[in-house]
């Protein structure tokens, strides 16, 4: 199973003051998706609006970004990348975007809502 996650949907799933340190959230959620990916074996990749400001390092953690920072950036590119994803495996996109979660869903792909996964991500 592969997991597509609209980093920037997870992240504001929760209001826990991210938007103070933007960088710094996507960061922990890096991390936190990283030390998810090993344990549970599963395919992940983060969807960013842009290139992240800061160096990510992660294991296990395939990050993706956007062309252009633009509004749905992000979105946009899991739908133009998603084809070729799902030519591979399962495809999971962790999203609580309506129109983003209809475009992937049409394309065969299943959806997990962002607050559901972040949950089940910080248990």
């Amino acid at each position: 199973m592969h997991r597509v996650v609209d980093a920037m949907n997870v992240i504001g799933s929760r209001p826990d003051g991210w938007w103070r340190d933007r960088a710094g959230a996507i960061e922990r959620l890096v991390v936190r998706l990283d030390g998810w990916a090993i344990d549970t074996g599963e395919r992940v990749t983060v969807v960013l609006e842009q290139p992240p400001r800061r160096a990510l390092k992660a294991e296990r953690v395939e990050l993706a970004w956007a062309p252009r920072p633009e509004r749905d950036a992000a979105d946009r590119e899991i739908v133009r990348r998603l084809d070729g994803w799902l030519g591979e495996d399962e495809v999971v996109v962790v999203t609580s975007d309506r129109d983003l979660a209809e475009r992937v869903r049409s394309r065969g792909a299943t959806v997990e809502s962002a607050a559901a996964f972040r949950a089940r991500l910080d248990y």
